[in-house]
Formats: structure tokens, sequence, C-alpha cells
């Protein structure tokens, strides 16, 4: 029985650790720092979507959606139309795929990011408190702070290809919230590397 209790008081405390976010419900809020030293509450864009990005370029599924260009493009595009696109990059200090400030910086300009912010997630708050469990795995925040949209960025979960020819979740969300509409699709499971907490 004590053994039973012990493994039950584990379970319920891995999952508070890992609480995902739930469609309807208010986003968690954030305090995050940038690699530039800005902070960012998510509390500021309320009136605006948001969308947060798990990243990590190390893991091959994130890096063919960059290294293809698709995703530069999709940040572009809804950067442009007041969009809030923040990467999150939750790896833990230790791990090798973890980077500096400095190589952040570089790694930014290298790959022509065009999103709001990179914010550095080491500690993996964030990452935790939205249940982030690959790389990349989207969410987007409607503009009255709820969530709208949680899972993979489109319907090709592949590591290489062009991700243009797949169905794209978080374009779709943003088309249909700027619409005043509900996305057709709320929730689909996210695809990628494990995030490196």
């Amino acid at each position: 029985m004590k053994r039973m209790l012990t493994l039950f008081t584990l379970l319920a405390a891995a999952a508070t650790v890992f609480a995902a976010a739930e469609i309807g419900k208010p986003a968690p809020d954030f305090t995050a720092t940038d690699i530039l030293g800005k902070t960012h509450k998510l509390a500021d864009y309320k009136g605006k979507i948001v969308v947060l990005e798990s990243y990590n370029l190390d893991c091959p599924y994130c890096a063919n959606h960059f290294k293809s260009g698709a995703m530069q493009e999709l940040q572009a595009e809804l950067t442009a139309k007041g969009v809030v696109w923040l990467l999150v990059n939750s790896v833990n200090p230790k791990n090798s795929s973890h980077r500096s400030i400095d190589a952040a910086q570089k790694e930014w300009t290298a790959q022509h990011l065009k999103a709001t912010a990179w914010l550095d997630d080491s500690s993996g708050t964030i990452g935790k408190a939205y249940g982030m469990k690959t790389t990349p795995h989207m969410f987007v925040i409607a503009k009255d702070g709820t969530l709208a949209y949680q899972g993979a960025i489109d319907d090709r979960a592949a590591s290489d290809g062009d991700p243009r020819t797949a169905r794209n979740y978080v374009r779709e969300a943003v088309t249909a919230l700027e619409a005043g509409r509900k996305p057709a699709v709320t929730q689909t499971k996210s695809y990628g590397c494990g995030v490196k907490y």
C-alpha cells in the first residue's frame, strides 16, 4: 500500500510538472527574457494573436522547416499581420544542444529568423507550463488570451522534403482567429524530437 501511494504521488507530481495548457482555457502566463535581453510577458500581448514555437535547430524535424526556409516564410507572413511569434528554446544548459546567448544570436542571424523574439527558457519553465513535448510543438493563443490551437505545425511528420506541401495547422488557426472564428482543428499530436529539458 505504501509503495502504491508513493507511485501515485510521483505520477501526480510528474503530471503537475508537465501540465499541458488546455484548449479554450487561459494560456499559462509567463515572463521571460529574450536573447537580446528584452523582457516579454504574455499578458502584455493581450489583444494580439500569439504563436509559441518549441525550438531546437539540432532536431532534424525542426531543422527541415528552417533549412527549407518554410518556417521563416511563415514567421514573416504572420508577423507582418501583427501576430507575435515567440521561439521558445527550453534546452537544458547541460545538454549539447543548448545555445549560449552569443550562439543563439549568431544562429538567429544565420537562419534569417523572422520571429518576434527568441526566448531563453533553459529553465524549462515555459515548456513545462505548456506541456511542450517536441521540437517543433506549436501553440496559438487567441487575442483574449485563451489557447486556440496546440500540436503539430502541419500534417507532414517528416525530417526532409518541402514542408510547404503540407496542411499547415498554425496558418489555418491564425486565419480563423483573424476572421473571428474558432479554428477547425484545435489540437493535434506534435511530432519531432523530444524537448531536452
